[in-house]
């Protein structure tokens, strides 16, 4: 890997979740080990056997995009865009002419507008195709969440979106790394989007038997990663998006840094359409190639925010891949899964899991499992449970691990100078 010596850190966090509509209520919540999941309100769901999701409250786009524009966009780009308005405000960064071609956008989305096209199949039933928007294609691709962002702040960069199921956010920040390690950017707003709470997306979900469906009149223990109760993952919505930048162009126009974006891992299992390999051996492999690429060895690992779903088939998986991937050192490593509390963010879950990393490392408070009431036996690691913890974070490491077998692991760092 050519990285030319330029490091990669962040500067700026924005978050749209089920917790609240910035950054602040997202690590507060986890703080307060709330849970963002409820009933479903989008739409009635009465005849679904999962009735619950983690919804966004209160969000009125108005407060973020002209009135006329919001009608060209779909919801997971509202979202994208509300969360890069306040990264980019929070690192305090102004794309200049002079620097635009060297700030690109990098959003990953695991589905896209599925909203927009359930509303306009029912258009083009009830009254004909003519009455389809011009819109409506801009709206739903995946690539308008990093298009709308690039055209709003003025980022000529690289413009691109990763499409990896539940990887896609991790795969964003990752590739976007490479971006600037090459010398091809010195920053990227970079993350993931998602709103599929939708008939067909609830309904999807719940085809694929993946959903909670035993906690319908209890939604907030609905999500719990590790215990021997759990029977799915609540689906998400939300985005998160950072900012990153090359190490001496943000010393330059005095950043403040969070933390060092130190390593990327990414593989595939080569194994089944929806269920991770039994031998976990891509996490594994993936979380090496991690551990390799920042220069670290696995005793330096303190934290890992992992994948942990909720569902039967992840949790003592990923389990089983960090003990092999850590060894004895597993058993040293606090692991927890911030799932527990937004839910599952499919496509943007890897970027909120990001920030729940990095601000772990800021913070040196380690977010906590909940609902973690009597782990499976099978999954025997500290999984923090149900209260955060204060403790030394040096490295963390974020899991996402996708539909199709697609894995990312990305580690960041405590910065030092």
């Amino acid at each position: 890997m050519v990285t030319n010596g330029r490091r990669v850190v962040v500067t700026g966090l924005g978050c749209i979740s089920p917790l609240g509509l910035d950054t602040a209520s997202l690590w507060n919540g986890f703080m307060e080990c709330k849970s963002g999941i409820g009933p479903i309100t989008r739409f009635d769901a009465k005849d679904y056997t999962s009735r619950i999701a983690g919804e966004i409250k209160e969000f009125d786009p108005e407060k973020w995009i002209p009135k006329r524009d919001i009608r060209r966009m779909d919801r997971f780009i509202h979202y994208a865009v509300a969360a890069s308005d306040e990264a980019l405000a929070d690192a305090k960064l102004e794309i200049t002419d002079d620097i635009a071609e060297r700030v690109g956008s990098i959003v990953g989305v695991g589905i896209g507008g599925l909203e927009t096209i359930e509303i306009y199949r029912d258009v083009v039933v009830s009254k004909g195709p003519r009455r389809i928007s011009p819109y409506f294609i801009p709206m739903l691709i995946a690539n308008l969440a990093p298009g709308q962002i690039s055209m709003r702040h003025n980022a000529k960069g690289p413009c691109l979106t990763t499409t990896s199921a539940c990887s896609s956010a991790s795969h964003a920040i990752g590739d976007s790394l490479r971006w600037i390690q090459r010398g091809e950017a010195d920053a990227m707003i970079v993350g993931g989007a998602e709103g599929a709470i939708t008939p067909l997306g609830v309904g999807g979900f719940t085809a694929l038997k993946a959903l909670s469906t035993e906690r319908n009149d209890e939604p907030e223990k609905a999500s719990r990663p590790f215990d021997k109760d759990r029977d799915g993952f609540v689906i998400a919505e939300g985005a998160g998006i950072l900012i990153l930048e090359e190490l001496e162009f943000a010393k330059a126009r005095g950043a403040r840094i969070y933390a060092e974006l130190s390593g990327y891992g990414a593989t595939a299992d080569a194994h089944h359409l929806t269920a991770p390999a039994p031998d976990g051996k891509g996490a594994i492999k993936c979380m090496e190639l991690c551990l390799a690429d920042a220069g670290l060895n696995p005793e330096d690992v303190q934290y890992i925010n992992a994948h942990g779903t909720s569902t039967p088939i992840n949790d003592p998986i990923e389990t089983a891949s960090i003990k092999s991937a850590f060894g004895d050192h597993a058993y040293k490593l606090a692991v927890s899964s911030t799932k527990s509390m937004t839910g599952h963010l499919l496509g943007a879950a890897g970027a909120v899991e990001a920030i729940a990393s990095i601000k772990a490392i800021e913070t040196q408070i380690a977010p906590p499992t909940i609902n973690l009431d009597e782990p499976d036996p099978e999954c025997d690691l500290d999984y923090i449970p149900n209260e955060p913890r204060s403790m030394k974070i040096e490295h963390a490491i974020s899991n996402s691990l996708g539909f199709g077998g697609t894995n990312a692991t990305v580690s960041f760092s405590r910065f030092t100078g």
